[in-house]
């Protein structure tokens, strides 16, 4: 490049000549002509000017190909890497520009001064000689400007030079991407494969571990469970042998409950100066319309078929019941609810009438005899409400006794009965029947079930006072509670 760039000047100046010598050609009349003033030839300049254009708008451009996918892809990565090497050839493309700009300029002025020593050719020796010398340093600066150019289309070529060197770079990195690429697709191939056998290996030894691991927890969990069945087996035993051992010391204890009580009753019979008769109350029901004076002061059947549903829980699963003072048949229709075959005793005449009405078994019948003459433990059942305030004290006892009597393994025995623990009830309720006696107590009647033999005796206060007498909102709470609490009572037991 250096030996190239050493040869420009000399070019330039024979195309100078070769300008002179065709313009002398070209006006062999001219005062250039006879030895004057030689007018020099600027059309080789010319050329060389658009010759120079076309390379600078060549620059950044990619020669064509024959059509093809090889040369498709040629030119895609030579247009790529034109496009790469834009930001780094921007400033040869503008010297080379400013190049052509200035042999523009060069040409202008050396036809200005063609122009001039045309003009000059006619005027004195003296003129010619100050022309000649003017044209002189003409040249030299021409020559001078010439240099520089030669200096810089110099650095532009070795700058092409190196483009040209990094473009054979490019192409030596395209081939070689070619033949990497080539081997990586084999290699990614290939390791595709072993990666799809050893996955397929895995896959085969974590089946067959599995298929072991299932296995020996099978037969662990198998003889776990036979473990399991036989503890489950001797502690069934076990609580078997001990159940049936306190049934029987239970046992044991209500036989000499029972002989104990026997043995009282036989006692009394040998004192008793006269057998009982039945009992009826003081006064008759039939001596007044009963039907009308339990709507009227014991409530609708509505009223009390809801409170009668407080007995749910106790006589749920049961299936032979007996309500002792069935009334109008409430509780023989909440029986009928729970699918229990229920029935009912009663004095009154128009109440049994008023329940086989309604379709339930009903009978009139004194609780006593009738109580008597049913077999022992056939009922599951006994619901007696508002019905122990009629009978004497005396005969409370007999009436659990004989209720326990005929009440089965687990039998639940209800009473209901005015509390005399609410002192509101003989100020409005109790003395309102004039068949009542005289009330029962919550822990006496307890205390004759226990007697009994019914057993997990509980008490519940029903009806609180302050419901249906609102002054007593203004007594203290405490003192409200203890002495105008429920105005009823249930006492429930079961045997045991």
């Amino acid at each position: 490049m250096a030996n190239e760039g050493s040869g420009k000047p000399d070019e330039l100046l024979d195309a100078i000549r070769e300008i002179q010598e065709r313009t002398r050609a070209r006006h062999p009349e001219s005062p250039t002509a006879q030895g004057a003033i030689p007018l020099p030839d600027l059309m080789a300049v010319v050329h060389a000017r658009d010759a120079a254009e076309a390379k600078v708008a060549a620059i950044g451009t990619v020669n064509p190909r024959p059509p093809g996918f090889i040369s498709d892809i040629a030119q895609s990565i030579k247009r790529m890497v034109a496009r790469a090497l834009d930001w780094h050839v921007r400033e040869q493309v503008e010297f080379n520009r400013a190049s052509v700009d200035s042999i523009q300029a060069i040409l202008e002025a050396l036809s200005e001064t063609r122009r001039s020593l045309s003009l000059l050719s006619g005027q004195s020796d003296d003129r010619r000689n100050e022309l000649r010398i003017l044209l002189e340093d003409h040249r030299n600066a021409t020559r001078i400007e010439l240099d520089q150019f030669s200096a810089r289309l110099d650095r532009a070529m070795a700058q092409t030079a190196a483009f040209q060197e990094e473009a054979r770079e490019l192409k030596d990195i395209r081939q070689h991407w070619y033949a990497w690429r080539q081997d990586w697709e084999k290699k990614v191939a290939l390791n595709e494969i072993q990666f799809l056998r050893s996955v397929a290996d895995l896959q085969g030894a974590f089946t067959h571990r599995t298929t072991v691991m299932e296995g020996n927890f099978r037969d662990a969990l198998k003889t776990q469970h036979l473990a399991f069945e036989g503890a489950m087996e001797k502690s069934n035993q076990e609580v078997q042998r001990r159940f049936w051992s306190d049934v029987e010391k239970v046992r044991m204890e209500y036989e000499r409950l029972i002989h104990s009580e026997l043995r009282l009753i036989r006692q009394r019979a040998a004192v008793a100066q006269e057998a009982h008769a039945p009992v009826t109350p003081h006064l008759s029901p039939e001596s007044y319309d009963a039907l009308k004076f339990a709507e009227k002061f014991r409530g609708t059947e509505e009223y009390v078929s809801k409170n009668i549903e407080f007995y749910r829980r106790f006589f749920e699963g049961k299936h032979e019941l007996l309500d002792i003072g069935c009334g109008r048949g409430e509780f023989l229709g909440f029986a009928k609810e729970l699918g229990a075959n229920a029935r009912g005793i009663d004095l009154s005449e128009e109440c049994i009438a008023m329940c086989r009405a309604k379709g339930f078994e009903a009978e009139k019948a004194d609780l006593f005899v009738y109580l008597t003459n049913l077999a022992d433990a056939s009922l599951d059942g006994i619901f007696c409400s508002q019905v122990i305030e009629h009978l004497p004290v005396d005969r409370l006892p007999e009436l659990m006794k004989l209720a326990a009597s005929k009440l089965s393994r687990d039998g639940v025995l209800a009473i209901e009965t005015p509390n005399p623990e609410c002192l509101a009830i003989f100020a409005t309720h109790f003395y309102l029947d004039p068949t009542h006696t005289r009330p029962a107590p919550p822990l006496l009647t307890a205390f004759y079930m226990e007697e009994a033999g019914l057993g997990r005796i509980e008490l519940h206060r029903l009806s609180p006072a302050i419901e249906s007498i609102p002054e007593l909102q203004g007594l203290p709470t405490e003192f409200r509670d203890k002495f105008f609490g429920g105005m009823d009572y249930a006492a429930v037991g079961w045997k045991l």
